[in-house]
């Protein structure tokens, strides 16, 4: 008999924690996360700070990370309605770690870059 795997358990395909790891460490996730790490922003100023993303892309990643508590979205009743998102404090909490994660990339690009070369010219 199998033994069937933690709720705990990432690497188990039913564990509840895999569908928000995947919505965080996503791309787009990561990106968004980081850019709200400056405070609340609009969601014009997302599209414009996070080069490449869509529209539907950014919405849509939005809400999954609004609702795995990550991020709140505020309207203020102006017409029109102003939409701003920012970090809630479980989201304040995880872009530390997604930061240190996103400094390293930078201060290691030039060797990825270069290993990325060697890999192609093989």
């Amino acid at each position: 008999m199998m033994a069937r795997a933690s709720r705990d358990d990432p690497f188990d395909q039913d564990c509840p924690s895999r569908m928000a790891l995947n919505h965080v460490a996503s791309r787009w996730g990561i990106l968004i996360i980081c850019s709200l790490r400056g405070g609340p922003r609009r969601f014009s100023e997302l599209r414009g700070q996070v080069g490449g993303i869509s529209e539907k892309m950014l919405s849509q990643n939005l809400r999954q990370l609004a609702a795995d508590g990550l991020v709140e979205r505020e309207v203020v009743p102006t017409s029109p309605p102003q939409v701003s998102y920012e970090l809630t404090e479980l989201g304040q909490e995880l872009s530390v770690h997604i930061q240190g994660l996103v400094d390293w990339v930078i201060r290691r690009s030039d060797r990825i870059v270069a290993a990325q070369a060697r890999s192609a010219a093989q």
